[in-house]
């Protein structure tokens, strides 16, 4: 039962999801499309007045139900002969869209079944070998999923109009019925269910064959398989009486099949499940087939010459040559404001003074400016540790870097006077130090690295005062433009020395009391 819900529930679900469309709006303001919308420009508001088809119809029918899945059946239960009921519906119809509707069904009719007929007598001890006659009577309100099978698969090349449509039912609902049992001592009701009682919902599903009759009347074969849920529909008495105990069956089960009209209701000439949406574009395709005209194509001519006509040319003066998009402007792929015709760096956004591309900063002058600054950093004297006073310089380099690109070199150097090995080692570590300090200012470690080379360079001879062999102690700045060359330059040049550790000097150990 479980899985013939599941089954019905997936029949109505997997219609709406396929036919549901996208039904945004796209307000025209005169200007272009949004083209980001889906639809077109001129789309009005779906209402009862835009409705062009009917969708509401009433359909009846009557059949003859057959008991097949059961311990008592209609076919052929042990005697050779078929047993047949009677049925009856009426149902209200509502068409969602041309290929899917719901139905509100109301079912009744009495199905009968067994050894032989209620209404003639029993055969002498039939309770004894089970030769026992059922009959239900039974109403039904079900909701059915109706899928117009005809227009869902309807090639796209059929042209022709058509009066069959095959139909799919499913759907679900709640069954009320009293189950009767005959046999040789009379007929008694064996069990009654009442509507919208948890054991009362059923299952049903099949397929009609409809022909249309004309615009108002459809004719309809329709066969119906109704899945109860319940053994004891067939009136073989409770679940485990002996007669409910000759067939495995949990469900009592029951083909229904019947003929009936359908009545279209509303004023307009068509329904939308008769409706073939391309109907009206095959007929405009053979009206502009068979209609001899000429096209006139850009009545206002090209006057740039840029491929778009001028009818709907938002650039009308595009320079000779330039690339277009549809609407007839020029293409700037960067959107630099300079046309790709003109544009140098047609990817990489630049100003038009420099043909679109960007400008390159001279890292030369940046390494300059810093050096300048740096020409006034002190350091404790005979060490690599800078004074106080120099931070406001410091502050100043750091600024000038992180405004600018670029990777820099910073070498320090000594006067000559002095121990060579002493001055190169000096030189290493105060330029270390500002490349330090710079860092924790706020410069990136990946553009700063740093080299002494002592008194290599030195131009002030020993003899002169300390005042002129000022000059040769500074910080040089070199901007380094190329990749290989930054990547081989170490980030500093010396290896700090190993930190001692200190001796941890041992207690001495307690004597033992004797």
């Amino acid at each position: 039962m479980k899985l013939s819900l599941a089954i019905a529930v997936l029949a109505l679900a997997f219609p709406s999801a396929i036919s549901a469309q996208d039904s945004t709006a796209v307000s025209s303001n005169g200007k272009y499309p949004n083209t980001f919308s889906s639809g077109s420009a001129n789309v009005s508001p779906f209402t009862q007045k835009s409705k062009r088809f009917n969708d509401w119809s009433i359909s009846v029918g009557a059949g003859v139900p057959l008991v097949q899945s059961a311990d008592l059946t209609s076919i052929k239960n042990g005697n050779g002969k078929n047993l047949f009921g009677y049925s009856a519906y009426v149902s209200i119809d509502k068409a969602i869209t041309h290929a899917f509707g719901i139905n509100l069904q109301y079912d009744r009719g009495e199905t009968r079944q067994g050894w032989f007929n209620t209404k003639d007598a029993a055969p002498a001890d039939a309770s004894k070998y089970q030769q026992v006659a059922g009959r239900t009577q039974y109403d039904a309100i079900s909701i059915l999923g109706d899928i117009n099978f005809s227009n869902l698969l309807r090639r796209v090349d059929n042209h022709s109009p058509y009066r069959w449509a095959l139909h799919g039912y499913a759907g679900i609902g709640t069954l009320a019925y009293k189950a009767y049992q005959k046999d040789e001592t009379g007929q008694r009701l064996m069990t009654e269910i009442k509507p919208f009682k948890l054991g009362s919902f059923f299952g049903q599903a099949g397929a009609g064959l409809k022909f249309k009759v004309n615009r108002r009347l459809d004719i309809e074969g329709r066969l119906m398989y109704v899945m109860t849920g319940d053994d004891e529909f067939d009136g073989g008495g409770a679940q485990y009486s002996a007669i409910n105990q000759r067939e495995e069956q949990l469900s009592d089960n029951f083909f229904n099949a019947t003929l009936g009209l359908s009545l279209k209701l509303g004023k307009h000439e068509s329904h939308l499940m008769w409706h073939d949406p391309l109907q009206e574009i095959y007929y405009k395709l053979d009206v502009l087939a068979n209609k001899k005209q000429d096209i006139e194509v850009c009545k206002k001519g090209d006057a740039d010459n840029d491929g778009v006509c001028d009818d709907w040319d938002r650039q009308l003066d595009t320079p000779a040559g330039a690339r277009v998009d549809g609407a007839g402007v020029a293409l700037d792929a960067d959107l630099d404001g300079v046309i790709d015709l003109y544009d140098k760096c047609v990817t990489v956004p630049g100003p038009a003074d420099n043909n679109g591309c960007p400008v390159k900063k001279d890292n030369t002058v940046t390494a300059t400016a810093v050096e300048q600054e740096l020409k006034n950093v002190y350091f404790n004297f005979n060490k690599a540790t800078i004074r106080p006073e120099s931070n406001e310089r410091l502050d100043q380099a750091a600024k000038i870097i992180k405004e600018n690109d670029g990777k820099y070199l910073l070498t320090g150097h000594t006067d000559i006077k002095g121990n060579a090995g002493y001055n190169l080692k000096l030189s290493q570590e105060r330029a270390a130090a500002v490349v330090v300090a710079l860092e924790t200012r706020g410069v990136s470690a990946d553009v700063l690295k740093s080299k002494g080379v002592g008194s290599a360079e030195a131009t002030i001879p020993a003899t002169a005062s300390d005042a002129e062999r000022l000059a040769d102690r500074k910080v040089t700045v070199k901007a380094i433009e190329d990749a290989s060359e930054w990547n081989s330059i170490q980030k500093k040049d010396y290896i700090d020395a190993p930190v001692a550790k200190k001796a941890v000097k041992k207690a001495p150990a307690k004597k033992k009391k004797k």
